[in-house]
């Protein structure tokens, strides 16, 4: 059984990711700052922009004793959910400064104790999104793109994809798998998909894309179990939009100068192809069914 820690396992994206490893087999430790409504695992409170205890919360989760009353032992991987989840949630200085520390923390403390993988959580927004300033340069987008950050947000995940770049040059040993998740939800947000239909320019900001918190929870799976390059990025999104028209007609509509490539009828306009090719990323979900 091998070991995992998982930061941010108290939101959307750790819980999945807890729930996904749990079901195959991992062992897992949560590490954040809010104690989880549900203790699907042994939980740590930790502040992760202090580096000691980042460094202390990977450390400590060899020799702990999970709620099957079986040693966690030495992780192998951490997958690093923690951070201020999207724009507009803090200033914008303030969500800068913690989602770049407490990921440059757990980078270096991940290669300082030598494990074998991380898995961490870049964003879409590092495409443009919210789309306001300029369109995409094509679309299905992938993750060839420019990247074009609006917000502090945004600038703070490219700037960690090169600091992923540099961390894994340093220490070869430690692999980095990062991920460009599109706007999360939750079963019981499908709820809210109906009023999206009246107005698409509700959610013309990230091209109609989202995924299944369940869907990033198996990405974070196979991302630790697939043959990956020393450092690379996928786009993780679900494999249709949140719109009932099709795609072709709703990128004509909104974005008519945009070259569109092949794409399925309802088919994502953030191509996974990278995802399903290089990790077997298949997503499960879908509001349609």
């Amino acid at each position: 059984m091998r070991s995992v820690v998982v930061t941010g396992g108290s939101g959307k994206a750790g819980r999945a990711a807890i729930r996904e490893l749990l079901a195959h087999g991992y062992s897992v430790m949560n590490v954040d700052v809010a104690p989880p409504a549900e203790p699907l695992c042994h939980f740590l409170k930790a502040d992760l922009n202090d580096l000691g205890q980042a460094v202390d919360a990977l450390r400590r989760a060899a020799g702990t004793v999970d709620r099957r009353r079986e040693p966690l032992g030495q992780p192998f991987a951490v997958v690093h959910m923690a951070g201020i989840p999207a724009p507009g949630l803090a200033p914008d200085a303030v969500t800068f400064q913690n989602n770049l520390m407490t990921t440059y923390n757990i980078f270096s403390a991940a290669t300082l104790l030598g494990l074998e993988r991380v898995v961490w959580a870049s964003s879409e927004t590092t495409y443009g999104l919210p789309l306001t300033r300029s369109p995409p340069a094509f679309a299905p987008v992938t993750e060839e793109h420019a990247l074009v950050p609006e917000s502090g947000y945004a600038l703070a995940k490219v700037l960690c994809e090169r600091m992923a770049e540099e961390m894994h040059r340093w220490n070869p040993a430690t692999r980095f798998v990062g991920f460009r998740i599109s706007n999360i939800l939750e079963e019981a947000d499908y709820a809210l998909i109906p009023g999206f239909q009246a107005d698409e320019t509700l959610r013309r900001w990230n091209l109609w894309s989202w995924v299944d918190s369940r869907d990033v929870g198996l990405a974070c799976r196979l991302a630790l179990e697939a043959e990956v390059p020393g450092c690379d990025v996928f786009t993780i999104a679900a494999a249709d939009t949140l719109m009932e028209r099709p795609s072709a007609a709703l990128m004509a509509a909104h974005f008519p100068n945009v070259p569109l490539r092949a794409v399925a009828e309802h088919g994502t306009l953030l191509s996974i192809d990278k995802a399903r090719r290089m990790l077997g990323y298949q997503p499960r979900h879908s509001w349609r069914s």
